[in-house]
């Protein structure tokens, strides 16, 4: 009976369920001032790269060709992973088929070469 544990009923509303975990300090300007340089230096680094690559203009015209041509071969990928897990179940289903029918076979030549003894008791 130690161990029941009986509910108070005089809790408040869990409203506020993860307001005790919020960091409510502000961060020193400092520190807001390193996020800030390191938010300029990765946007900075992204433009570079940006710049490098080359025929950006290009890309951007055969963006829909590009979708058009990549559905289709999502379409053919689809139709091959049907084709050979139709394969994979013929294999495996024959497989199954070729040991259920060497079994049977056992069984009916134990069957056949058993040879009948007469135990007598005495």
């Amino acid at each position: 009976m130690a161990d029941l544990n009986i509910p108070n009923l005089n809790n408040k509303s869990d409203k506020y369920i993860f307001k005790k975990k919020l960091n409510l300090r502000r961060k020193s300007k400092r520190r807001l001032f390193t996020e800030s340089f390191f938010l300029f230096i990765t946007s900075f680094l992204l433009v570079y790269i940006n710049y490098l690559i080359p025929n950006k203009i290009l890309l951007l015209k055969n963006i829909p060709n590009t979708f058009n041509k990549s559905f289709l071969l999502i379409i053919d990928l689809f139709s091959y992973l049907y084709e050979i897990f139709l394969l994979i179940f013929i294999l495996v289903s024959s497989l199954t088929a070729l040991i259920l029918m060497l079994g049977c076979i056992y069984r009916l030549f134990r069957i056949f070469k058993r040879k009948s003894k007469k135990i007598i008791y005495k």
